[in-house]
């Protein structure tokens, strides 16, 4: 029923409201686009009929300029294109406005996942001391990251909350302004940014979404389930950042950048005192408090523009000498907006979010190897020998000494201590290693800070090994006992309070293993490392490398931590988020308040809420364990296809991802010329399926899985895992999810290419096999059918960028053939990425 309300809800204010504000369109006066939004319908019903009837691309779009212009040269044509494209890019940003915009009516304070309803239920189970007693030393930790997935340019992302705004209320007026401002407005960077540039563009979020965002739910947390003895303490939500401190494969992230980005989250951090200051001071304007409130105000001005120093200490203390002025002399008038002030003081320091470090391990490795040979003269120990002689190492090694790589890894260790005095230890306080797996990796680390002169006391970081690969992650219980009993590292991890965090990547972790096998070796990894953990009485955090979509560890993300049981350490839900995941699912108040509170339950369910569909009986698992390998059997002799990377490189968009000038980061690791599948970025891999409309990442083998089940007759077996278990039902709904973005007919015309047609057919075979058994196993008449909302919404983003599809393919079919300027098709094809991705909002 409330299914069934919501759905009538979208289509009256949002598919209503694109239909009549995408008219507008229409009149406006965009260079050389008036008959675009009159001709568009026609290419869109082109494609549909057309590859239903097997036609490809090229005979779709010939047919469109045949039966509709009378376009004859080829720079006429390419030109209608680029205008297309162009036109569709902005009728996606329309939809989003609209959507966003939406979002408060379409979702409550009391529905399921959010405070208020945990409260009702935590109520009526007479569970509320539960609840509260979980929330002493509970967090949710979200971490943002530089990876490029965002396509709008800042000033697009203006227009895109301006425009929320006049569509929330119905402004015909103003949003005919608007879309005349984005008709005008380019929507490509004319240049690739720098991670100073990825840095501020999210540091803006911080200041004007997540300040109050965060705040005023610290706020409501502690007034609904606040008593005289329930304290909420300041980590509860906090944020994580990466761009500046991430250089794992990215030559352009320095010292001198973390150092910049570092001052700069603090410089933000530090303007959003002030301004709030300016509108506290508005109201306690009484004798005495004002005083000290100006004073602070100047205090932290002259931090801002003058370099004074100023600690979350000082602003506290004047912050309590205020309140103790108003309590005993103005009755106490407006304290709530002082209270609320210092709330904000304790969560968010003088750091605003933790600035984390990341470099790849074979980095730190050559660091190591150059650094032995530099201060021993010698280079034929072996790995454990050289980090032990290192950490023996009482003299300071000088950076200045080395080049490059080297040099700069030890600049970056150097200056961690002074951004910890200005920024806070909570302003960097840990150094995250990719592909982890060996003892070697993480020890590396603390020997950097050895040789460069931090005493054991003064090393206030977590080192944090990433297990990402099947082989990682197999390895991942042999490496933390090990540490655990490394007499260095053991006293390292007593000082860091016996707190080890570990994190663990979902987006290498599928590209490497298939969806299925991924999730399951990271499922059974957490359970291992849990067991171990407790036993070595160190308390264990998670951190998850989850991506957008499912191929990338997304998807559901509450009914994801819902999901896992009493196995698995439930002290912290830590994750990253990025691109059109920050601007699409965290890039407004209302969504983000909302989706950090999904977080929040969800982790507060598991341990209060205890649910037997969230543990795995031994027959369960042997299940699992089942289709867990039978399908990285089925993805393991696909990506040994001899077509498979071929097929990526000729057929997708895969080549193109370096030349959108949307992130700093290079598309691929190592600089070889030969493309490598290990040297495969994960976000250019799936989202190179996605703009395929293959997202093969996200289901291949799954079904081919459990349709061997099903000849074995034991289908009613995974039925019976589907019913009792909430994680492999999240799984399979998740799969459904990819598989529900995914066009086949826009490629049917591979099916009969020479080189790729066998290759093309294994894929579709296993994407007819997924959906039909899935269909099977869940009793569904379509994919999504439990989530109406996600599925209406899919349909009209598909149904708008099915032209751009086409385009994209016929530029690539016309650069296959060698036919025309392949300069101008190259540029089609990049250009068409940015509105797919848009559109798909987590498709990468």
């Amino acid at each position: 029923m409330i299914h069934d309300q919501r759905a009538e809800k979208f289509r009256q204010i949002v598919e209503n409201k694109f239909q009549i504000y995408n008219s507008l369109f229409m009149s406006l006066p965009y260079d050389k686009m008036t008959n675009i939004g009159m001709l568009l319908p026609f290419l869109y019903e082109e494609s549909r009929t057309g590859y239903e009837a097997g036609k490809t691309p090229e005979d779709i779009v010939e047919e469109f300029f045949k039966n509709h212009t009378d376009l004859q040269t080829e720079d006429q044509k390419l030109e209608l294109l680029f205008k297309i494209i162009q036109y569709i890019e902005r009728q996606v940003v329309l939809f989003d406005s609209i959507e966003d915009a939406a979002f408060p009516n379409l979702h409550s304070e009391s529905d399921n996942g959010t405070v208020t309803n945990l409260f009702e239920r935590s109520y009526q189970d007479h569970k509320i001391e539960k609840v509260r007693e979980k929330l002493k030393d509970f967090s949710v930790k979200v971490v943002f990251t530089a990876h490029p997935t965002q396509f709008y340019p800042s000033s697009v992302q203006r227009i895109i909350q301006d425009l929320r705004g006049a569509i929330t209320s119905d402004s015909v007026t103003q949003i005919d302004m608007l879309l005349q401002q984005l008709g005008k407005t380019p929507f490509v960077n004319k240049e690739k940014p720098t991670p100073i540039d990825e840095a501020l563009s999210i540091i803006s979020y911080l200041r004007y979404v997540y300040y109050d965002t965060i705040g005023e739910l610290f706020t409501k947390i502690k007034k609904t389930f606040g008593n005289g003895h329930f304290h909420l303490h300041e980590d509860i939500i906090q944020l994580g950042f990466w761009p500046g401190g991430d250089r794992d494969g990215n030559p352009f992230v320095t010292a001198d950048v973390t150092k910049r980005v570092a001052e700069e989250l603090r410089s933000a951090i530090l303007k959003s005192y002030y301004s709030h200051l300016k509108f506290i001071r508005r109201r306690l304007s009484f004798r005495g408090v004002s005083e000290v409130l100006t004073q602070l105000s100047e205090d932290l001005y002259a931090a801002i523009f003058d370099d004074k120093t100023i600690t979350a200490e000082n602003i506290l203390k004047k912050a309590d000498e205020a309140e103790k002025i108003l309590i005993n002399e103005h009755n106490s008038l407006f304290l709530d907006l002082l209270i609320n002030f210092r709330d904000r003081v304790k969560i968010f320091g003088t750091h605003f979010a933790t600035l984390d470090i990341r470099q790849d391990s074979r980095i730190h490795q050559k660091v190591i190897d150059e650094v032995v040979a530099k201060v021993y003269g010698e280079d034929e120990a072996d790995a454990e020998q050289k980090f032990n002689k290192l950490i023996e190492t009482s003299g300071k090694v000088d950076p200045n000494d080395f080049e490059d790589i080297v040099k700069d890894t030890l600049l970056t260790v150097s200056q961690v201590s002074k951004i910890q005095n200005l920024n806070g230890l909570r302003g960097m306080n840990r150094y995250i290693i990719s592909n982890s797996d060996a003892v070697k990796d993480v020890m590396n680390v603390y020997a950097f800070f050895k040789v460069c002169g931090y005493k054991e006391d003064d090393i206030n970081m977590d080192i944090v090994p990433l297990f990402e690969t099947m082989e990682g992650l197999a390895n991942a219980e042999n490496v933390m006992n090990e540490l655990y009993q490394h007499p260095v590292y053991k006293k390292h991890l007593e000082r860091r309070g016996n707190q080890q965090t570990i994190m663990l990547g979902f987006s290498d972790g599928t590209k490497d293993g298939g969806y299925l096998k991924a999730n399951w070796e990271i499922y059974k990894a957490k359970e291992v490392l849990t067991k171990l953990s407790e036993q070595n009485d160190i308390k264990v955090v998670f951190f998850d490398g989850r991506g957008g979509p499912p191929a990338r560890g997304g998807g559901k993300t509450h009914d994801f931590y819902a999901s896992q049981g009493k196995t698995i350490a439930n002290n912290k839900i830590e994750l990253t988020i990025q691109g059109q995941t920050i601007t699409s699912i965290f890039g407004n108040k209302e969504q983000a308040k909302y989706n950090f509170e999904q977080l929040l339950t969800a982790g507060v369910e598991n341990d209060v809420f205890k649910n037997a569909k969230k543990e795995l009986t031994e027959k369960e698992r042997t299940l699992l364990v089942e289709l867990a390998e039978i399908s990285y059997k089925k993805y393991s002799d696909l990506k040994a296809h001899p077509m498979f990377v071929p097929y990526l490189q000729e057929m997708s968009t895969l080549e193109y991802y370096g030349k959108t000038n949307i992130g700093s980061r290079p598309s691929k690791r190592g600089n070889g010329s030969e493309l490598k599948f290990e040297d495969l970025r994960a976000i250019p891999f799936v989202g190179s399926w996605s703009q395929l409309k293959q997202n093969v990442p996200g289901f291949f083998g799954f079904g081919y899985a459990m349709q061997q089940m099903k000849e074995q007759g034991r289908l009613e077996e995974v039925r019976e895992l589907y019913k009792g278990s909430d994680f492999f039902k999240t799984l399979v709904l998740n799969s459904m999810m990819s598989m529900n973005k995914s066009y086949f007919p826009l490629t049917y015309y591979i099916k009969n290419n020479p080189k790729f047609g066998v290759f093309w057919n294994v894929l579709f075979d296993e994407y007819e096999l997924s959906k039909n058994i899935m269909l099977e196993l869940t009793g569904f008449k379509m994919l999504q059918e439990e989530d109406p909302l996600s599925r209406k919404s899919v349909k009209i983003r598909e149904k708008i960028v099915l032209p751009l599809l086409s385009i994209q393919q016929y530029a690539l079919m016309k650069i296959q053939k060698g036919e025309g300027n392949k300069e101008a098709y190259e540029k089609l094809v990049t250009r068409s990425l940015f509105g797919n991705i848009n559109a798909s909002r987590n498709s990468a």
